[in-house]
């Protein structure tokens, strides 16, 4: 997230972390970021969309979210999975989402991945979580230059998911992934989601 100073609240506007830059960010801050998510596909999704973020703004993300969930089956491990040469190519055709092929062939991969590990353990959510003890760790940092891009716990996740045959899965992208699912609480202490997510 960017590390710029906190613009002025609006008299009536909670104090919220500075990131946040548009009404679209804002309400991802307000609704969605930090909030733990237990459920296999969500899960999914969200480590598809890190993926897919890479080396790009979140806000591109947000602003084809929707796009991405149309064309990706609501993100259906299972139909994508079984996702042939033809798909590929309107996918790579299709200026709604990030037509990277790496990325779109790393979205396939992931899902055969995952549908791997499921089958073989407790689960991709508990599997997932199983990083973080099971529990969000709740951080307490005070401005945005303490908050780091990457930690033991994703690193020791990234190299999980990289032998399990997940790809766009380094360590920054799944420390942005547990921050966006709640598996760590990254909000700063002066931001009223802190509290509310603790």
């Amino acid at each position: 997230m960017s590390k710029k100073a906190p613009a002025p609240a609006a008299a009536n506007e909670p104090t919220r972390c500075s990131w946040p830059g548009n009404d679209l960010a804002i309400r991802y801050h307000d609704r969605e970021w930090g909030v733990p998510i237990r459920a296999d596909r969500k899960l999914f999704e969200f480590l598809i969309l890190e993926g897919a973020q890479a080396g790009l703004s979140w806000d591109t993300i947000l602003r084809k979210r929707d796009r991405y969930r149309e064309v990706f089956d609501g993100f259906d491990p299972e139909r994508i999975a079984r996702y042939n040469a033809r798909k590929v190519a309107s996918l790579l055709a299709d200026p709604g989402i990030v037509r990277n092929r790496a990325k779109i062939a790393a979205t396939i991969t992931n899902a055969r991945a995952f549908l791997e590990l499921q089958e073989a353990g407790p689960g991709f959510s508990k599997h997932l979580w199983s990083f973080v003890d099971g529990e969000p760790i709740i951080n307490r940092w005070k401005q945005h230059g303490q908050v780091p891009a990457r930690t033991a716990e994703s690193d020791a996740m990234s190299k999980d998911l990289k032998k399990r045959g997940f790809g766009f899965v380094g360590s920054t992208i799944c420390y942005a992934f547990m921050q966006a699912t709640g598996m760590v609480n990254d909000h700063l202490v002066t931001c009223y989601r802190h509290a509310e997510l603790s």
